[in-house]
């Protein structure tokens, strides 16, 4: 990444002129904080004594026998709150109080960062609004519910398809008007920058905890790392680490949704090209006026039409391989991962597990496979259940 935000031709700062101050403000501080080593030590406390790091390398016994190579799970689900969102939630909710503001707004799809974002206001002592399209919150009740709890205020969002783009969208007119005393926290590697860079930096502890520890235990490298994602926030948490390494191959697994009539995949690599979108050039799904399409995914979390611009470069240049699950292979792989692991993983996660599945019988015995456990699936027990049925 250059100075001015721009991974290859991918990033930038498109957003109205109003907006500068702001992100010049949150840029300048960002590069100041992560060299302040009281800022750092406070940050690695919280990651330790309340997020719960780090999070364990698990060897998956029974999905290595399936697979017929070692598999490992690095286990962010077992994060505080369920999953990666609050690794980044700290760090920028620190950033807040650096920054002298007291209260953040966010956007949540799964609601996974919303719950992960009140749960850092609450810690760092800052109020918290949580915008939350129609369609997630009803998707989604048992999250929008622990927001709540968690002392984060929901605020519904009815326009458009009431999805996560659309919350994003109200929560950046809400900061327009309260830039003073609030922080807009992005919860993915999306947005105009720095929030691109800010958010990889808040997640690269994946990737530096997965590579000491796959290390530790087998003494070599992963053949293939898999991640799920759309803006790409648990993807380059743990890609970082492995990006220089040319050997490992980095997959990539978007949202392929049931193709309904009207809408479209949210697989913005496989079906999309370069556009603006929400504030950065980057590769999104979008029509032929430059405008983002309807998508849908089982997944509230992958149903968003563009992608990070970090991803975007790494993609061009031929360093990540983009791969796409359906939903019916997303709940084959929940009801799976139960059966032959005791572990129910987030949709979002299932996306990286049906890939997985996918390559049976293409590795040797001695590969490993490396998969990025992004959350868990308390979310999504009742979709399940009802599909099921």
């Amino acid at each position: 990444m250059n100075r001015r935000g721009y991974f290859g031709k991918y990033g930038g700062q498109f957003v109205p002129e109003f907006l500068y101050p702001a992100l010049t403000q949150l840029e300048k501080v960002f590069w100041e904080a992560k060299e302040d080593k009281e800022f750092l030590e406070e940050y690695d406390r919280l990651l330790a004594e309340y997020a719960g790091r780090p999070t364990p390398l698990y060897f998956a016994q029974n999905t290595s026998k399936l697979m017929g190579c070692r598999v490992y799970f690095k286990r962010e689900d077992l994060v505080s709150g369920g999953s990666h969102k609050l690794n980044n939630a700290l760090g920028q909710a620190l950033l807040t109080k650096y920054m002298g503001k007291k209260q953040i707004i966010t956007e949540t799809a799964a609601g996974m960062h919303g719950v992960a974002t009140s749960m850092a206001a609450n810690v760092i002592g800052l109020s918290c609004n949580v915008f939350m399209g129609v369609k997630d919150i009803e998707r989604q009740k048992i999250n929008a519910e622990k927001i709540k709890l968690l002392g984060g205020n929901v605020i519904a969002v009815t326009r458009g398809s009431g999805v996560l783009k659309d919350a994003v969208s109200e929560a950046l007119v809400s900061w327009i008007r309260d830039l003073p005393t609030t922080h807009y926290l992005i919860g993915s590697a999306v947005g105009p920058h720095p929030y691109p860079t800010i958010v990889a930096f808040f997640q690269k502890m994946i990737g530096d905890e997965a590579r000491k520890q796959i290390l530790k235990k087998t003494g070599k490298l992963p053949k293939t790392i898999i991640a799920c994602g759309s803006g790409g926030s648990n993807a380059l948490g743990i890609y970082q680490a492995f990006v220089k390494d040319k050997d490992v191959e980095l997959v990539f697994v978007e949202g392929g949704g049931t193709s309904l009539k009207g809408t479209h995949h949210a697989a913005a690599f496989k079906e999309g090209s370069v556009g603006i979108f929400q504030g950065a050039k980057t590769y999104l799904v979008q029509d032929d006026y430059g405008m983002d399409r309807k998508t849908e995914s089982r997944s509230a979390g992958l149903n968003y039409p563009a992608r990070g611009p970090q991803l975007s470069y790494l993609y061009k240049m031929g360093r990540l391989k983009a791969c796409v699950a359906s939903d019916k292979e997303v709940l084959e792989a929940f009801e799976k991962m139960g059966k032959l692991e005791g572990l129910l993983p987030a949709f979002e996660t299932c996306h990286a597990i049906a890939e997985l599945i996918k390559r049976r019988g293409k590795y040797k015995k001695d590969d490993i496979v490396l998969l990025n456990f992004s959350g868990r699936g308390d979310k999504d027990i009742d979709t399940a259940i009802k599909l099921r049925i």
